[in-house]
């Protein structure tokens, strides 16, 4: 009889996650007919009356941070919760308007890493 060779080798199979609990989203506000302007505390709340409007209560209560925001251009970066990032994402994009006046959200990049906001390899310039 022969004899048992040695035991294969035992492998796991190891998974890692993002162990981020944010994500961070820039984005664009756009007026159909331009012109408009808001502030940092009007664009916020305009951000919690559309996860209002579509997740009601319980999504107006999701805390969204507003890490930096440019009057000028109307846009921003945001950090939310990674659980929370499909319900913001679904409530900014289904927003139609603001005032009676046609807008849409337009987001430009997400990621659960700040850094990677920093730059947009889409919008470089090589020389």
């Amino acid at each position: 009889m022969a004899e048992p060779g040695p035991a294969p080798a035992a492998s796991d199979r190891l998974v890692l996650k993002n162990g981020s609990g944010h994500h961070y989203v820039k984005l664009r506000l756009e007026f159909q007919d331009g012109g408009m302007r808001l502030n940092a505390a009007h664009f916020k709340q305009l951000i919690l009356s559309a996860l209002k409007e579509l997740h009601g209560e319980v999504g107006a209560a999701l805390p969204v941070d507003v890490l930096t925001y440019e009057e000028k251009t109307l846009s921003a970066i945001l950090r939310v919760p990674s659980s929370g990032l499909v319900k913001l994402w679904s409530a900014l994009t289904l927003l139609g308007s603001y005032q009676n006046r046609k807008c849409a959200f337009r987001v430009i990049q997400t990621s659960p890493f700040l850094l990677a906001l920093s730059g947009n390899s889409r919008e470089l310039l090589l020389d």
